[in-house]
């Protein structure tokens, strides 16, 4: 492989890693200014972003994903298989399967599982304590960084790679213009030689 096709590929991958940083930034920064901006959970075109932080779901749902759930229209309209998130007595979000749908006169309650776990919830989910529908977008081991960034140490960590990425940009930006300034500076040196030799 010659020099210049090394160089080359070099190239191409520092561009690679740069955009790949910079994406997976950008994403972390929208995320944690979404959920300030919101004084909760994230969104993005209407779908909430929330933080799973249990294996009750693997392997459908990693522990320490995100995953975007709607928590728009009825809350009686589930059926046997769908995936809710719900709030429990304590106040905690919960993301399970529905495995049967209870009609109790004029309430609706979902018998519900976790994947994982060996046995159902304890008690029926009251149609009224669901806050949305998984939509099957996931996006594994995420969360732990979610989490960490609405910290106060954390955000601050978040700042170190970004100003990496700008460090790392200002050199590219400095070495391409000292390249240039050499391949301008060869150029001339060859010019002054070809006129010596030509007179």
């Amino acid at each position: 492989m010659s020099k210049m096709n090394s160089k080359k590929i070099l190239k191409w991958l520092n561009n690679i890693a740069t955009i790949l940083l910079f994406a997976v930034l950008t994403g972390m920064l929208f995320v944690v200014v979404s959920a300030k901006a919101s004084g909760g959970e994230p969104e993005i075109f209407g779908y909430q972003l929330k933080t799973v932080l249990s294996g009750s779901m693997e392997p459908d749902i990693q522990t320490g994903s995100i995953i975007a759930v709607n928590p728009d229209g009825d809350m009686t309209r589930f059926q046997k298989g769908d995936v809710i998130t719900y709030m429990e007595e304590e106040g905690k979000l919960v993301t399970h399967r529905v495995v049967e749908v209870i009609n109790s006169g004029e309430h609706v309650m979902y018998r519900t599982k976790g994947d994982n776990n060996d046995a159902f919830d304890i008690s029926p989910v009251l149609s009224e304590n669901v806050v949305a529908e998984y939509t099957g977008f996931t996006i594994p081991y995420l969360g732990y960084l979610v989490n960490l960034s609405q910290s106060q140490n954390g955000a601050f960590l978040l700042l170190i790679p970004g100003l990496l990425l700008l460090g790392y940009s200002g050199f590219m930006i400095w070495k391409a213009l000292k390249e240039i300034e050499s391949d301008n500076m060869a150029k001339q040196h060859q010019d002054e030689e070809h006129e010596s030799l030509s007179s």
